[in-house]
């Protein structure tokens, strides 16, 4: 626990380098009439801010020797106009492109979800919830400083950079010349910079969506915790991985106070040799104050820019990093991705029959081998066995969470390997043991499947589920709020709205982890009568965990070791006298 694991073998596949290239094509073009008149904005903004140093050379050369009024009023006004300009236009921009980066990144955010949610399940099995929330949220944040703040800085920035560069030669080349040298130095210290830096931030990223995962596993196991007094193990869990993040800010601020130290010396020496040249050049009558005074202000607005390099650079690194990362995700193939998958199912019956089915998680440790039975239509089968047997992955290869390594399960005599996704899960239903609510109110998560059924089809999936004896003695009945993952209920509460769940969904197929396995005797009763209103008509898998509520079952399949080990009703496998026999009086004894 010392050390936070790779979230998914999925997610190193490989790594895929976005180029300022592919960001431009993809994020910037399609943006491409809002970020001219962005650029336009940039210009008119760059060239205000020229005014002022130009003004000031006409103030100290023209109109303070010659003490024209009138000319010093029209430089002021020349002055304020520009000063508005500036302000209008750093306003605009700030509307247009900052709000537009906001805008892409919350359709990033809500892109990368879409994608996250046509993943297979086996990619969640292997990847935490909360790695997976920071790779939502936090890594498309960087693309602000493609199309906001670093496209400003970087773009306005360097034309204000040309144009003063183009005035200073005209004023002193020399002198232009000497400030040249250092800040090419500088340039070249900074790409290196960066080069090194991107790899840091991509890992940060990485370590960031470790450390949240981590976090929130806490956070929802925070009874488990301190049922077991482990606060302090924790504690030390969770220090070790924010130190990691410590460390790997450390050598990103390590790299940036090399480009800002370096460029504070840099232009030091560009000064001091300013200062001394200019102050030859004015003693020699070869330059005038106003001049001199020029050259230093507009040399001020040349340099700015190529220092904020460092703060620009690390921005645009940062965008690509995360661009990194969320391409890499959005490169994994999703469940619809499938070319396989061509058939479509409109009706459904629910006959599903397993033809020689085996399956691993892990090429060479196979779990289920050569699984034969056919469940069919309106039936209930019951999948009994010990645990680690396989039964779960039965059920799972049944609700298509899984593939088979080898043979055919077919729904309807159709290749369920064939079928479109979709068409099979808007007939499935599936109950959990451990059922997952939703934070909100009872009705909100019983409608979760069909949002806009009618109040009659809630109603009666509420008393058939029989949700309507304890929602009743609530005040705000199915209006109560539930807290996060229905914590405000009791576990027999939290089954019966899963089933009331599944009963409005109205399924063909239904996949059932038995719910009464660990409830009492009263909860367990009405939910055997909520499970048979649930299984009317319906193709029914079901995992059993405790035998006497399966004895009504069509067929019963004894699982061990990934086998059929026996197959029949109660009473058939109860007169064999075999597993399912020992199983059953064991139990009964308890």
């Amino acid at each position: 626990m010392q050390h936070y694991k790779e979230s998914s073998k999925n997610m190193v596949k490989k790594k895929p380098k976005v180029t300022m290239k592919q960001a431009f094509k993809t994020i910037i073009w399609p943006r491409r009439n809002l970020v001219f008149i962005g650029l336009l904005l940039i210009v008119i903004r760059s060239l205000s801010g020229l005014v002022l140093p130009w003004q000031s050379k006409v103030l100290l050369d023209e109109v303070v020797p010659s003490k024209d009024t009138s000319q010093l009023y029209t430089l002021i006004a020349i002055v304020l106009t520009a000063i508005l300009l500036q302000a209008v236009t750093s306003f605009l921009l700030t509307r247009i492109l900052s709000v537009q980066a906001q805008y892409l990144i919350s359709e990033l955010r809500a892109q990368v979800q879409k994608k996250v949610l046509s993943l297979p399940i086996s990619f969640f099995d292997n990847t935490k919830s909360g790695a997976l929330v920071s790779r939502i949220m936090s890594d498309v944040e960087g693309v602000r400083n493609l199309i906001g703040t670093g496209l400003v800085q970087l773009v306005g920035g360097s034309f204000t950079a040309i144009v003063s560069l183009v005035i200073l030669i005209n004023l002193n080349p020399w002198m232009t010349l000497f400030v040249f040298v250092p800040l090419s130095i500088f340039g070249f210290i900074a790409l290196k910079a960066f080069k090194y830096i991107r790899p840091i931030f991509r890992k940060r990223g990485k370590i960031n969506a470790e450390v949240k995962g981590r976090l929130t596993e806490t956070l929802a196991g925070v009874r488990v915790i301190k049922a077991f007094n482990s606060e302090e193990q924790e504690n030390i869990v969770f220090e070790n991985g924010v130190d990691r993040l410590y460390q790997n800010v450390k050598k990103s601020l390590t790299a940036t106070a090399l480009m800002t130290s370096s460029s504070t010396f840099l232009i030091g020496v560009a000064t001091t040799g300013i200062m001394a040249i200019g102050g030859y050049y004015m003693m020699n009558d070869a330059m005038t104050t106003g001049e001199f005074l020029f050259f230093t202000l507009i040399l001020g607005f040349m340099i700015a820019p190529i220092v904020q390099m460092s703060n620009i650079g690390s921005q645009l690194t940062e965008a690509l990093a995360g661009l990194d990362r969320t391409e890499e995700l959005m490169n994994l193939a999703s469940e619809e991705d499938d070319t396989e998958r061509i058939i479509e199912l409109e009706q459904l019956n629910g006959e599903i029959v397993f033809d020689d089915v085996s399956f691993s998680y892990e090429e060479g440790k196979e779990v289920l081998h050569n699984i034969n039975f056919k469940a069919p239509s309106g039936t209930v089968t019951a999948l009994v066995g010990s645990s680690g047997s396989g039964k779960s992955t039965i059920a799972g290869l049944s609700a298509t969470f899984l593939k088979p390594n080898s043979g055919t399960i077919t729904i309807d005599n159709q290749d369920l390997s064939a079928v479109k996704l979709k068409s099979y899960r808007q007939h499935l239903g599936v109950v959990l043991q451990d059922e997952f609510l939703f934070e909100g109110t009872i009705r909100e998560n019983i409608m979760f499947p069909r949002p806009n059924a009618s109040e009659e089809a809630l109603q009666n999936a509420v008393k058939a589920a029989y949700v309507n004896e304890f929602t009743d003695r609530f005040d705000d009945g199915l209006e109560t709020l539930i807290g996060e993952r229905g914590v405000k209920l009791s576990g027999g509460q939290r089954q019966r709205i899963a089933i009331a769940r599944a009963i409005l969904a109205d399924p063909k197929v239904i996949i059932l982890d038995e719910a009464t396995s660990n409830l009492d005797t009263e909860s367990e009763g009405l939910i055997q009568k909520s499970l048979s209103e649930l299984t009317k008509n319906r193709t029914t898998i079901v995992i059993a965990h405790r035998l006497s509520t399966i004895k009504k079952a069509d067929q019963i399949l004894v699982i061990e070791d990934g086998r059929i080990a026996e197959q029949g009703t109660h009473e058939e496998l109860i007169t064999q006298k075999g597993r399912y026999y020992n199983l059953y009086t064991y139990q009964a004894k308890i």
